[in-house]
């Protein structure tokens, strides 16, 4: 799909300036319209170079997160409490994760009615691959030195706070 030709003005800049004249000054809509739209620019960076692998974003996340546990495997309500996902969603990332052949799925001995994904050696070299290709392109982030991704970082964790992501000590 080839990339649209730039405007000649930002629109979200010009929406502000027209939402100002309707309703008044709204930082917060022009903030959020940006953070939207950095979202769709790097969800759409990022599943550029891990589709050759065949995964999504997602299926990346599910596939390094399996990598950081000891035994190289989860029980599934620990994946989706993890990446603060819908046990559906879940089901579905390791199911065609699955059907690639980087994870297997077997029941938990530890818990009856659970299951328990495993990445597998064709999985953890897939997961080193892409990983190495988002690094490489920064995770598209690289227009951001070091010290700007801390701040990204430093100023949406408020909101992660907020909306209760994990018990802030």
């Amino acid at each position: 799909m080839p990339k649209p030709l730039s405007l000649a003005f930002d629109p979200i800049a010009r929406a502000d300036e027209l939402w100002k004249q309707r309703w008044g000054s709204v930082p917060s809509m022009a903030a959020i319209t940006s953070i939207m739209r950095a979202h769709q620019i790097l969800l759409a960076e990022v599943d550029a170079v891990v589709k050759p692998y065949g995964l999504t974003f997602a299926r990346y996340e599910a596939l390094v997160l399996l990598t950081f546990s000891k035994a190289g495997e989860l029980p599934m309500s620990k994946i989706g409490e993890r990446l603060m996902v819908h046990p559906t969603s879940v089901t579905n990332t390791v199911d065609r994760l699955v059907k690639s052949g980087l994870v297997d799925k077997r029941p938990n001995p530890n818990d009856g009615r659970g299951t328990l994904a495993t990445i597998t050696d064709k999985g953890r070299e897939v997961v080193d691959a892409a990983t190495r290709d988002l690094m490489a392109m920064d995770f598209g982030l690289g227009v951001y030195d070091a010290d700007q991704c801390d701040e990204i970082f430093a100023m949406l964790r408020p909101l992660r706070v907020a909306a209760r992501d994990f018990d802030d000590e």
